[in-house]
């Protein structure tokens, strides 16, 4: 049988991997009828909660419905989302210095990939193997029993009395009695089960006075540059829309029940001896990706989705562009289904996204171009083996959020409300993925998409972790939390959910030392054990551990790119570093022509200077940013190439030249570029 008849098999047979493996050996083959805790799901949030539970000396059992340890850190996303790497401490940081550490050994880092700086003692790209064997490690060091292939029983699987939960059941029977429970997982099903309250979809912007929560009308990003006829047959409304596309997108900020797209993060290599071909899903319908075809034709492409480069010629790639990886608008029913429902749609996210890399791929109507640039990559042979090289995580980007006594807000993310209470710091841009897909005059266009940054870390309410004491007295939440659909994009964050894991675990052994709900938690002393955990609670500024490079160490002329003028929508971020103070800029690969960013530097003693331009090199960058800078004796025309790596300090040298008056001025732009295009911070350095 031929490896792409193979993938083809298991496509749509990974029946299991994350929702239905009962019978799957457990790590310790005895456990007690009862536990001080019981974590449900093996997420990375929910390794670091038993984890931690064991370090206070409590019998803890972690729970796992699948056969994986670590949700979706090892299961695809191995270019750690964070925003600011400074916010994240205690158990988190130490996951990601083992990564570090791991890799300092050349036996295991053999292909050329992006190297991290020397001064570091963390790394945040890795492999997925490599993250599920540290959290394993953690399990092993801890000596937490583990069962994996059990899954919660959705109709009597919670056992409550007097507000609190006595036992959780599983399908197979199975009973785990616990003082304190910890819900861990992506979905929240314990959660929902015990009778919390929680919401699904966006709210609408009027109830908690956001702006960017609701249906989102008119952002740019990842939408439809081109007019794409959405009907069978084009010009024909009576043949009907194309798969996946609606007709109501509702008003703009108002409510609905809708939940932005999932997706996989695929770990792909361009390694000849590694590489397996994309394959052809079973169930294959060419007719879901007419729409793509057509937004190709008509001259609009977004590239292979978004890869990152991970080590040994690997990748973590994502959604990007208008038509992608993202599964839009199929997705509604997973936070609240069944196992079959859920099954059901993991199924078809498979279908859909297998068959849109083997559409790019293989078919004849794509331009050779991309189907040349789409057969660079193949699925990583020695990565999820069992699944021919497809992850076991699909992208639960969103289900149920918890609504608590607190619920973290838009505010929180932007500053103009902070919680006192804080477990831990979230740092990301405010991030929603498309949610719909609509016509609109006739053309397609997408819907929900939401990316606002520009802000520092910011405290993450404990009372968001926890339930109103009224419904449930010994339950954390600490992934499926208290939030609006724009503040949990941005507190969504494998990091983060460690963080708050460690919190929810120690303020769970408080409750139990002293028997009391965990609303009654000590807030005073549980911040007092998480800073001695090594815990990040309050932003100081730029000085944390893993914190970008300090602005005034750098020495010569030097403005950020927080200073400089700016034309156009720019998105911030701080995902691959080394950069410059709280991160970097880009344009995330869209509206070409249309953004610029202009330094200007103050010049006190003419002279000549050498012009550097800092930047993190990616091989998702463009390679010719052009940047033009006018010195005294004219203007100079340069344009850079950011997928190579700078030969300076994390900047380029764009060349030296004679500056006098008053400023200098620099000017990037991202005018007819072939990638993303990354500004961070100028520097004039005086010619010695």
């Amino acid at each position: 049988m031929s490896t792409p008849r193979i993938l083809a098999t298991f496509s749509l047979a990974i029946v299991g991997f994350i929702l239905s493996l009962a019978g799957a050996p457990s790590a310790h083959a005895a456990e007690p009828a009862s536990y001080d805790v019981v974590v449900y799901g093996g997420t990375s949030g929910g390794v670091i909660a038993a984890v931690q539970a064991a370090k206070h000396g409590k019998t803890v059992v972690l729970i796992e419905p699948g056969k994986h340890l670590g949700g979706l850190t090892s299961g695809g996303l191995g270019a750690t989302d964070i925003g600011n790497k400074g916010a994240i401490g205690g158990l988190s940081r130490e996951f990601y210095k083992r990564i570090f550490k791991y890799y300092e050994n050349p036996a295991v880092w053999k292909q050329e990939s992006p190297r991290r700086p020397k001064d570091e003692d963390t790394m945040w790209t890795f492999e997925p193997h490599v993250a599920e064997k540290i959290f394993r490690q953690f399990i092993e060091e801890a000596k937490v029993p583990v069962v994996y292939g059990e899954r919660l029983d959705l109709k009597a699987g919670v056992k409550k009395s007097g507000g609190r939960i006595e036992s959780i059941t599983m399908e197979s029977g199975k009973t785990f009695a616990g003082k304190m429970f910890i819900d861990a997982t992506y979905e929240g099903d314990v959660m929902a089960k015990a009778g919390v309250s929680y919401h699904v979809g966006r709210e609408a912007n009027a109830t908690y006075k956001e702006t960017l929560n609701g249906v989102q009308l008119g952002h740019k990003k990842h939408q439809f540059n081109v007019k794409v006829d959405p009907y069978i047959k084009p010009g024909d409304p009576t043949s009907g829309l194309l798969p996946a596309i609606f007709t109501d997108p509702g008003k703009h900020g108002e409510e609905d029940k809708k939940v932005q797209a999932y997706n996989f993060r695929m770990c792909l290599t361009d390694a000849a001896d590694n590489k397996l071909p994309f394959p052809k899903p079973e169930g294959y319908d060419p007719l879901r990706y007419e729409l793509g075809l057509r937004t190709m034709l008509a001259g609009q492409w977004d590239g292979v989705g978004n890869p990152v480069g991970m080590p040994n010629r690997k990748t973590d790639t994502n959604n990007n562009g208008a038509f992608s990886t993202d599964n839009i608008g199929m997705n509604y029913d997973y936070p609240d289904g069944d196992y079959a429902t859920r099954q059901k749609i993991f199924d078809e996210h498979v279908r859909y996204q297998q068959g849109l890399m083997w559409f790019w791929a293989n078919d004849e109507r794509v331009p050779e171009r991309i189907r040349l640039q789409t057969n660079r990559w193949g699925l990583s042979k020695d990565e999820f083996p069992e699944t021919g090289g497809w992850p076991h995580q699909m992208y639960v980007r969103e289900a149920r959020r918890m609504i608590s006594d607190y619920v973290m807000t838009q505010h929180n993310c932007q500053g103009k409300v902070v919680a006192e209470d804080a477990v831990g710091l979230a740092a990301y841009t405010m991030d929603s993925h498309n949610t719909q897909r609509f016509v609109q005059d006739g053309r397609v266009l997408n819907e929900g998409d939401v990316q606002v940054g520009g802000f520092p870390p910011y405290s993450i309410s404990y009372r968001s972790i926890v339930p109103k004491q009224s419904e449930c007295e010994n339950l954390l939440v600490p992934v499926c939390l208290s939030a609006t659909h724009i503040a949990y994009g941005s507190i969504r964050m494998e990091p983060v959910f460690m963080v708050l894991g460690q919190s929810a675990a120690t303020a769970a052994s408080f409750a139990i030392d002293e028997k009391i709900a965990i609303q009654k938690v000590d807030v005073a002393k549980l911040t007092e054990r998480l800073l001695a955990d090594g815990q990040i609670l309050t932003w100081k500024g730029g000085g944390g551990p893993g914190a970008g490079i300090d602005v005034k160490k750098l020495g010569g002329l030097v403005i950020d790119d927080a200073q400089a003028a700016k034309t156009g929508d720019w998105s911030a971020s701080a995902t691959v570093g080394p950069f410059v103070g709280a991160g970097y800029l880009h344009d995330n690969n869209e509206e070409k022509g249309k953004k610029s960013i202009l330094y200007k530097l103050p010049i006190e003693t003419a002279g000549k200077y050498e012009v550097r331009l800092y930047y993190t090199p990616n091989p998702n960058r463009a390679t010719n940013v052009p940047v033009t800078i006018v010195h005294a004796d004219g203007t100079a025309n340069v344009a850079l190439n950011q997928r190579q790596k700078p030969v300076g300090e994390g900047y380029a040298k764009l060349g030296t030249f004679r500056f006098t008056g008053d400023a200098a001025t620099i000017e990037i732009s991202n005018d007819k570029t072939d990638g993303y295009v990354v500004v961070d911070a100028v520097q004039l350095s005086a010619e010695k």
